[in-house]
């Protein structure tokens, strides 16, 4: 007979203790912000549908304005929900504005990971019971309200929350018994939008300082809306731009109107980063080849958009792009005869 002994090894303890650790760090890095008292809903006002919460009358819920980083494979609870007219997800959803029927794949994301509606008709991926579904983006889960007529008398969503639809529990294969609660991970899934025929630019109409390439007649570019997941050390290529007036950078910047000297240390961001200039004038830092820089965020790497006169008949960027000036290449150790110069491998994070 095999004898299982149930004393833990040090070595387990230890490994027992660092993820505790780890998943305590990760924890602070969004702290409740405050909270909602709650109130009885009025007689009909509260859906109870798919075993939905009401507020308890008195009872304190905590609210947040954040949500855990996001990683490729973030971990999140899933949750129930019905997006149809009179089910429990209340009005139509902020998205679109319209109810989305049970048998369609989406979600309602926490606050955090709504992130100003950035996500909106967007496609996660979502993993869990060893399968994997493919889910849009339509509502909010809102972690900074609740307990109020606007929704329904249900408390605040946590703010580690995918809100599904059927659809979504099905596809993924859990048993209805464990319907409501399970625990997945899930990941943004950035796939080119189209593409765009590639146009010869007029004479004189594309600059190629820097080694900037020039759209070939006919050449497919793909386009893009998003970018790679965020997280604390965000991979991307970074390239070489000019921000000066005359330069490959084209036009003033877009957060600010203005141009910007080769010796400052600024940078473009692809699009789905740039986020409809949230990180506008905002510092970002950057690390490769051993050392790490503090640049601004002045413009857009257009990644939805090129070709074309407004672009200077450059191709759209790649959704991985930190387009940055010479003085970030400099402060980054890297000179311009070494074959680095104006593509390299790093990573970036934003500065809170």
């Amino acid at each position: 007979m095999k004898v299982f002994c149930r004393k833990p090894s040090l070595l387990l303890l230890v490994i027992l203790l660092a993820t505790n650790c780890l998943y305590i760090i990760e924890a602070q890095k969004c702290r409740q912000s405050g909270a909602v008292k709650g109130k009885k809903a009025p007689p009909g006002q509260c859906n109870k549908e798919n075993d939905s919460d009401c507020c308890k009358e008195g009872k304190l819920y905590p609210v947040y304005k954040c949500s855990p980083p996001v990683s490729s494979h973030t971990k999140a609870h899933l949750t129930l929900n019905s997006f149809e007219k009179g089910g429990d997800g209340g009005g139509p959803s902020e998205c679109d504005n319209h109810y989305h029927s049970d048998d369609k794949p989406v979600v309602a994301l926490s606050t955090g990971w709504f992130n100003h509606k950035s996500r909106c008709l967007k496609n996660i991926t979502i993993t869990a019971n060893g399968r994997s579904v493919v889910a849009m983006v339509v509502d909010e889960c809102d972690s900074t309200r609740g307990c109020d007529a606007d929704h329904d008398y249900q408390p605040p969503c946590d703010n580690n929350i995918v809100d599904a639809s059927k659809a979504v529990w099905e596809g993924l294969g859990i048993p209805r018994s464990q319907w409501g609660w399970y625990d997945i991970a899930w990941s943004d899934k950035c796939r080119p939008s189209g593409r765009i025929k590639g146009k010869k630019a007029p004479p004189g109409q594309c600059n190629t300082d820097d080694d900037s390439d020039c759209c070939k007649q006919g050449k497919m570019y793909p386009v893009y809306e998003c970018s790679p997941p965020m997280s604390s050390h965000t991979k991307a290529f970074l390239t070489l731009n000019s921000f000066e007036k005359g330069k490959d950078g084209g036009g003033p910047s877009e957060c600010d109107n203005q141009y910007h000297s080769d010796d400052t240390p600024v940078v473009a961001l692809s699009t789905g980063w740039f986020n409809h200039r949230s990180r506008c004038l905002k510092n970002i830092k950057i690390s490769g080849n051993g050392r790490s820089v503090v640049a601004k965020v002045v413009d857009e790497c257009d990644s939805t958009r090129g070709c074309d006169e407004e672009h200077d008949y450059q191709p759209p960027c790649d959704n991985d792009i930190v387009d940055a000036s010479k003085a970030v290449w400099k402060a980054l150790g890297v000179n311009e005869d070494q074959p680095q110069w104006g593509g390299m491998d790093i990573t970036w994070s934003d500065i809170e």
